[in-house]
């Protein structure tokens, strides 16, 4: 029901600036929760940020925290993270996800975008 597209990704030097963007398209709900999760070659994909679409609270890992900023358009229905001071640790392919407030997990997921990070 919920379609997602993620872009941004690319390569960037230590230090450097990205800013990645997710498109929602499709079903709408009142209320729900878009995130940014990442998963590095043979590691466990894991938590970034999340953000209320209808609040605008936002969450961040322990890791992003201070670095990362989430936020939405609801008007263009788009959710962005914003990445700063990047890490070589950052390096991952990050994916867009949406869920509703009455469901446990994430439902839907984008394909992902590779964000590469050089030291």
């Amino acid at each position: 029901q919920v379609q997602l597209e993620e872009s941004g990704g690319g390569l960037v030097q230590a230090g450097g600036s990205l800013r990645l963007s997710c498109a929602a398209s499709g079903r709408t709900f009142s209320t729900y929760r878009m995130g940014w999760f990442r998963q590095a070659p043979g590691k466990e994909r894991e938590f970034v940020a999340s953000i209320s679409w209808n609040s605008g609270t936002p969450y961040y890992a322990d890791s992003v925290k201070g670095r990362f900023t989430i936020s939405r358009d609801n008007a263009k229905n788009t959710v962005n993270l914003h990445m700063n001071s990047l890490k070589p640790e950052d390096t991952a392919v990050y994916y867009c996800a949406h869920k509703r407030t009455a469901v446990a997990h994430y439902e839907y997921w984008g394909q992902g975008t590779q964000v590469t990070v050089s030291s």
